[in-house]
């Protein structure tokens, strides 16, 4: 491994300089293949699950534990290839030395106690990590811990929801909530390494990292054809049994 540093025209100070940055042609056409491979499958779940939970406001309950039958596997269509992509930038960065900016994880971007606490001390180590390389890599696999977590959590919850096990439906479908909410943390924050890392990427690296990021495209449904302009965040009401 080998420690670079970059031309003036390609480094940045600051993570919110990264994101509002222009990328070449070749490097644009990457980000946005990678970012829309996530973006379609997390646009799958959400709609689902805001489906699930209106057919449950609505008492239509048979219904709506059929509707949330396909949540966890619909959110492993998103949870898989973020994993991957996550993977793929810390052996990129670890082998080739590559430095992008990261901004530590910021708790109060997390509804989850148990995210808030792995950020609030992400957030601490990040403080005493004396490399930039090393604040990466921290982040990049905190953020891979948390979606792995977030997935067999989610999966967990789902199942209690479709059997019928759990004596506090109504908290259940908060939790699901919540866990929904921080892996969209996750994905977001994800998103914005991803920009960063592609800022200080030599182009001659830019194959052999397309190849370790490469995710089989997701293939939505008929039904679900105008799930890939929903975005970021949802707003739903909780109540009753």
């Amino acid at each position: 491994m080998r420690d670079r540093s970059y031309p003036s025209s390609e480094a940045h100070s600051s993570v919110q300089q990264d994101w509002r940055a222009w990328l070449p042609e070749d490097k644009d056409h990457l980000f946005h293949r990678l970012t829309q491979q996530l973006e379609t499958p997390y646009a799958m779940v959400s709609v689902s699950l805001n489906e699930a939970i209106s057919l449950r406001l609505a008492g239509h309950l048979p219904r709506c534990r059929q509707a949330a039958s396909v949540l966890a596997d619909l959110n492993d269509r998103l949870a898989e290839p973020l994993v991957a992509m996550l993977r793929a930038l810390a052996r990129h960065a670890r082998h080739y030395g590559t430095v992008p900016n990261a901004a530590p994880l910021n708790p109060a971007n997390f509804r989850g106690a148990r995210r808030r606490r792995a950020a609030r001390m992400s957030s601490l180590l990040s403080h005493v990590l004396l490399s930039q390389q090393s604040q990466f890599l921290h982040k990049v696999d905190e953020l891979e811990g948390m979606v792995e977590d977030l997935a067999k959590e989610f999966r967990a919850a789902v199942a209690e929801v479709v059997d019928m096990t759990s004596v506090e439906p109504a908290e259940l479908w908060l939790e699901i909530d919540l866990l929904h909410y921080d892996l969209n943390t996750c994905l977001r924050e994800s998103i914005v390494i991803l920009k960063s890392f592609l800022i200080v990427l030599p182009h001659e690296e830019l194959t052999s990292f397309e190849e370790a990021a490469r995710v089989k495209p997701v293939t939505a449904r008929p039904s679900e054809a105008n799930a890939t302009n929903f975005r970021n965040g949802r707003a739903a009401k909780f109540g009753g049994k």
